[in-house]
């Protein structure tokens, strides 16, 4: 048990959404900018996108601050891709501020801060922004830096990004299930959740084999009767509508 509830499996380098919406039908500077990158044209991406953000266009401002944390089209700069997202950030861009977040919990581009980074999570997590959501519950599980570590308020987080189809969260929570952190010991959910992360093609082959071999550990004690349960239960799920919020991907 105590090698599952160390398996807490963060985000890669930024958080990013699931999905990348199709832009064809799109026009203007913006739009351009996304086809470029979507085409891998990232030089021309930056070009169409760095006089828009100068404008003070907080989706162009994501969008530079996400070049410049991936070094796409220009060096890795993560001093750089804070301060865009920051501007992006106070403009109310959800996904600036999921970003930022992740930088001041990794004191990439800033001084690691932990209340910084939990304020900005917090801030996308109000919208919706499932990455943000599951990375503020990840700060409430590990603590320190002055977050306390608080497992009940961490489930609250970790679920509301579980429940819009995020794939890590669903680990996390099929984790914190098994182990009785923050919820009543449940293996039923646990595997149900696992299930979930383990089916979820946008998960990654790390996400989707630690979970299949976290299920499997789980199953060894449930009794067939219940595992056929979970299934049914996973078979059932539907996932939270997701507020509309302007793509991670650069």
């Amino acid at each position: 048990m105590r090698a599952m509830v160390n398996k807490i499996v963060r985000t890669a380098a930024a958080a990013v959404l699931l999905c990348l919406p199709l832009w064809t039908a799109l026009a203007g500077p913006f739009a351009d900018g996304l086809n470029a990158a979507a085409a891998g044209n990232y030089a021309v991406a930056l070009a169409l996108w760095r006089p828009l953000a100068d404008e003070g266009d907080a989706a162009a401002q994501f969008k530079l601050g996400r070049l410049y944390l991936n070094g796409k089209g220009v060096e890795k700069d993560y001093e750089q891709a804070a301060n865009w997202l920051r501007k992006a950030a106070l403009q109310g861009h959800a996904g600036a501020q999921s970003n930022l977040g992740a930088l001041y919990s990794r004191g990439e581009g800033v001084a690691k801060d932990y209340p910084e980074a939990a304020a900005w999570l917090r801030k996308a997590a109000d919208q919706g922004h499932p990455v943000a959501q599951f990375e503020l519950g990840l700060l409430y599980v590990v603590g320190g830096g002055g977050i306390p570590q608080d497992y009940t308020e961490a489930v609250v987080w970790i679920r509301k990004a579980a429940d819009q189809g995020y794939p890590l969260a669903q680990f996390n929570l099929g984790q914190l299930y098994f182990s009785g952190r923050g919820v009543p010991q449940n293996t039923i959910e646990s595997f149900k959740w696992l299930e979930l992360a383990a089916a979820e093609a946008n998960g990654g082959d790390k996400v989707r084999r630690e979970a299949s071999k976290s299920r499997r550990r789980v199953a060894a004690k449930m009794s067939a009767e219940h595992v056929a349960a979970a299934q049914k239960l996973a078979r059932e799920w539907q996932p939270t509508p997701v507020i509309a919020i302007e793509q991670d991907d650069s």
